[in-house]
């Protein structure tokens, strides 16, 4: 595997395989270790949609030698650094209520529990976040698409209960990110916004690169919105 590895539903349950094998080799058979996948793995792990992921973020609950495991595993299959990391626990879409509101994915090596967050809880991370050059909102849509194409759709209310079980209150959810949920479930045209979503997300990533690189180290994560939304008002003004 190179250094631009992307992770996609085999390749991820055959990485954290290889992870549980690493942890038991370092700490024995009586150790155990819990991670709860969250972002693009926990996507990957539960929907069909998205098939690839550029890292996998995770809750990690294991002795400190786990790190030395991820490190391990990294080397042995060329993976790239932090391919298994919780930096987005600095990230105002954690919350220390995930482990109580995850659910079992999978048990590797008899001493790795997986756990994964549902639908609604993803839809509740990805709306505290919101970010327009990520992938964030295209994966709301996406979950919304594939639960009422299972025949288990999400209802607004049980977004609701799950921005309020992670967050203390639906109120503590950005402005933007509440009217956007509610009027993209209230028109259902998730097709459609999928595929807007998608080019639009592209779009203000190729934009913010672009910024970057004519403004380096001005960019910050209290800023981006904001500069993406004067970028595509510059856009629109040049046309």
């Amino acid at each position: 595997m190179s250094a631009d590895i992307v992770f996609t539903k085999e390749n991820l349950d055959a990485c954290l395989s290889r992870l549980a094998k690493e942890f038991r080799k370092l700490n024995g058979t009586k150790v155990p270790a819990e991670i709860v996948l969250v972002g693009g793995a926990a996507v990957l792990a539960n929907y069909s949609f998205r098939d690839m992921s550029y890292d996998i973020d995770a809750v990690v609950r294991a002795s400190s030698s786990m790190k030395d495991a991820i490190n391990r595993v990294g080397d042995e299959m060329g993976l790239p650094n932090g391919w298994l990391n919780s930096d987005f626990t600095r990230t105002k879409s954690y919350s220390p209520k995930l482990l109580q509101y995850s659910e079992y994915y999978k048990r590797f090596g008899y001493v790795l529990e997986v756990r994964t967050v549902s639908g609604e809880y993803l839809v509740a991370m990805k709306l505290m976040s919101g970010r327009q050059y990520k992938n964030d909102i295209s994966d709301v849509i996406g979950i919304l698409r594939e639960q009422k194409g299972r025949g288990k759709p999400l209802t607004l209310e049980m977004i609701k209960t799950a921005v309020s079980n992670l967050y203390d209150r639906w109120d503590n959810l950005p402005h933007d990110s509440k009217e956007l949920i509610t009027e993209v479930m209230r028109n259902e045209q998730y097709d459609t916004l999928y595929e807007q979503y998608r080019i639009n997300e592209r779009m203000a990533k190729e934009s913010l690169i672009d910024f970057e690189k004519q403004y380096p180290g001005i960019t910050n994560t209290d800023n981006v919105n904001d500069i993406i939304r004067n970028l595509k008002k510059r856009k629109e003004h040049e046309r």
